[in-house]
């Protein structure tokens, strides 16, 4: 990555990284619309992006209104399934077993370990319970009970 990739742009790849059509075929799921259990699965999965699509877009939100630099952020996807690219405007998943199911949550784990680090370290929030407690007053108790165990 280059020392001139602008953090605004690098967000907004990772915006359109999660705004982007997941792919998920009902195909994979059931052999005919009688399949129960195969529509029962969908309709989970499918609920599942949904939400982390939601939470991730409010973390990014949080992270955008905050100073963290682009060099912060390329850290926190060290050893990560979700890269940036070397110009910094794109970003890329390595999926380990579905990507349309995974996609989104390795995007709200990536924004989780931002929000977590700023917590921490700008904000002075002293332990991992007063991490957690100011996550959840800030995005609610189900996004702070999903990404910051």
């Amino acid at each position: 990555m280059t020392t001139t990739t602008d953090r605004a742009a690098v967000l907004d790849g990772l915006r359109r990284f999660i705004d982007q059509r997941s792919g998920i075929d009902a195909r994979n799921y059931m052999r005919d619309w009688r399949d129960s259990e195969g529509r029962r699965a969908f309709g989970s999965d499918r609920y599942k992006i949904t939400r982390d699509g939601r939470d991730a877009r409010l973390l990014l939100a949080f992270v955008d209104g905050t100073d963290i630099d682009v060099a912060t952020i390329a850290d926190a996807t060290r050893g990560e399934r979700l890269e940036l690219s070397e110009d910094g405007r794109e970003w890329h998943y390595t999926a380990g077993q579905y990507f349309c199911t995974e996609y989104r949550a390795a995007a709200c784990r990536l924004l989780a370990r931002l929000v977590w680090q700023y917590l921490r370290d700008i904000e002075g929030t002293k332990t991992a319970d007063d991490i957690r407690r100011r996550a959840t007053g800030v995005f609610g108790r189900g996004i702070a009970s999903r990404w910051f165990r």
